[in-house]
């Protein structure tokens, strides 16, 4: 059975369709090479939580109880319509430890189709910000044939810098330092001809788009629990943000139950700088 969410804004209230929810904004259509369409998806409990630290491991992870197939099925919607997508080493090497699952791809056959008949390639490319360039690459990349590039600092370990350019794999130095930075990345993504760059690199990576005004557009899904827990990661990692910040609702969704005996809200937020459309 088809699922249905509630609209509350913007106006008129009703029940909406959540598949083809996202896919309706046609993101990939918004951007230019000159000024790409640059847009975040995060997911969050009521009070900020978007992963907790394990205290066995000392890893971070999602808690489970907080994720649910729509969500899930709207990341992806959003995931469909990117020409590439920046994630991190981190991600890679939790990725490559069995710790995290495989988002590196479109797996879905009508998306794989949707991307097909909007004249996307099959599979976005791939982005991987990384400071100590210290991360496996996942055997899917090659099987899917995505084109691979190493974003980092021009302090990174030149020993690393070299391991990666003789792979063959080119890197993009967007920062001065060792870490990477949201304007020059986005400036070396616009080089590159990307149109619709998608954002899963976690609060860092946000952090720094933020910032730097680089962010069209932000999702995020909020279910209606609180996690509490001392040691947690929520949005943003860097210091007190100014007008940047601001942001404007733009969409407002709900779902009744689920996660079971919760709720939870989809939100779309733009910005005043923002390129968007109206939805």
């Amino acid at each position: 059975m088809q699922k249905n969410l509630l609209r509350f804004y913007p106006d008129p209230c009703e029940k909406v369709s959540i598949k083809g929810l996202y896919l309706a904004h046609q993101l990939h259509k918004l951007g230019t090479a000159e000024s790409p369409f640059v847009y975040a998806n995060f997911l969050s409990s009521l009070d900020g939580r978007i992963a907790v630290e394990d205290a066995v491991q000392g890893a971070t992870h999602i808690p489970k109880h907080i994720t649910t197939a729509s969500d899930f099925g709207l990341f992806m919607e959003l995931h469909a319509q990117a020409d590439c997508i920046i994630t991190h080493g981190g991600y890679m090497r939790a990725l490559g430890e069995g710790r995290l699952g495989n988002i590196l791809q479109v797996r879905d056959k009508e998306l794989v189709e949707w991307r097909k008949n909007n004249g996307l390639k099959p599979q976005p490319a791939v982005i991987i910000a990384s400071a100590s360039l210290d991360f496996p690459l996942h055997s899917s990349l090659q099987e899917h044939a995505q084109a691979v590039y190493i974003a980092t600092g021009r302090n990174a370990d030149p020993d690393r810098i070299r391991y990666w350019q003789d792979l063959g794999y080119p890197l993009l130095f967007t920062g001065e330092d060792l870490m990477v930075y949201g304007a020059p990345l986005i400036d070396a993504l616009s080089g590159l001809g990307y149109k619709a760059i998608y954002l899963i690199a976690g609060p860092q990576m946000l952090d720094t788009v933020v910032r730097e005004k680089q962010l069209s557009r932000l999702y995020l899904s909020m279910t209606h629990q609180l996690i509490g827990g001392k040691d947690f990661r929520t949005l943003l990692t860097g210091a007190m943000l100014g007008p940047e910040g601001n942001l404007i609702l733009d969409a407002l969704y709900y779902e009744q139950d689920s996660p079971p005996g919760s709720g939870q809200f989809f939100m779309q937020f733009g910005l005043e700088r923002s390129t968007g459309t109206d939805i």
